[in-house]
């Protein structure tokens, strides 16, 4: 990776609740990727970002994990998180929960400036040209709705992507349309979420692409349980596993793969 020299930034990666649970090696991916760049990374103890209770209308308990996460994130230079959704929640949504408290509202600001999606960080922040990886293959990019219009990461993946050695994008239509996954919207609303995703999968079949990207865990598990459904042979990937040379992987929704002596 090509990244301005000076003093190694701090670094306090927010891993996610889904990534914690489902797909650990997407933070270890996301780590990667900020050592190369030159980061100092580190993961202090952590818990949600708040965007379950905060969607559900309980803000009392929102605001309660939102100081819980800034207390613990404070001292880092920086908050990066491998996830449109959670960083739009940490940086957009938090202000809303300490409206008029002037005791809370400075360190809330000073929080908010420092948090930012992996991609997004890379480009803008540290001027990241290109990562050292390779994926021979065609890949398709899925925006999820946060990251898109709370954060205007479009842009960034793309343009990482494309220093991908081997890799061709060919993007498909309606890429920023929503996957259907919405967090508790799914679980609400089924037969809505579930015809929002059967037109998404069938953009993603259109293009050839053996194999679907994006940077939210969520929306990728809410596509990738309908394309096994479906019998689809796409591949699902959160984007930092191929930016990180570690594409080779098993892909979201299949059996690990268990080496034996």
């Amino acid at each position: 990776m090509a990244a301005e020299t000076g003093p190694r930034p701090r670094v306090g990666l927010f891993v996610t609740c889904l990534v914690d649970l489902i797909r650990p090696r997407i933070g270890f991916a996301t780590a990667k990727l900020l050592q190369d760049a030159g980061c100092v990374v580190e993961v202090p103890v952590q818990t949600c970002c708040g965007q379950p209770a905060f969607n559900s209308g309980d803000r009392a308990t929102a605001r309660a994990i939102a100081e819980s996460v800034i207390a613990a994130f404070e001292p880092y230079d920086y908050v990066v998180a491998p996830s449109g959704s959670c960083a739009g929640m940490l940086r957009v949504h938090y202000p809303e929960l300490f409206a008029g408290d002037p005791n809370w509202m400075p360190r809330v600001e000073t929080f908010c400036g420092r948090v930012y999606e992996i991609a997004s960080f890379l480009v803008d922040v540290l001027k990241v040209e290109r990562v050292n990886a390779f994926y021979e293959g065609t890949v398709t990019y899925h925006d999820g709705c946060s990251g898109l219009r709370e954060l205007g990461i479009k842009r960034q993946p793309r343009q990482l992507l494309t220093s991908v050695a081997g890799l061709s994008l060919t993007e498909m239509k309606e890429p920023e349309v929503c996957c259907g996954f919405g967090g508790t919207f799914c679980v609400k609303y089924p037969e809505i979420s579930n015809s929002i995703v059967e037109k998404k999968v069938a953009n993603v079949a259109a293009t050839g692409a053996p194999m679907l990207l994006a940077g939210d865990l969520g929306c990728l598990m809410n596509m990738a349980g309908k394309l096994q459904r479906m019998g689809s042979p796409v591949a699902v990937r959160h984007v930092v596993e191929v930016l990180a040379g570690m594409a080779h992987e098993p892909a979201i929704g299949e059996p690990a793969k268990v080496k034996r002596s």
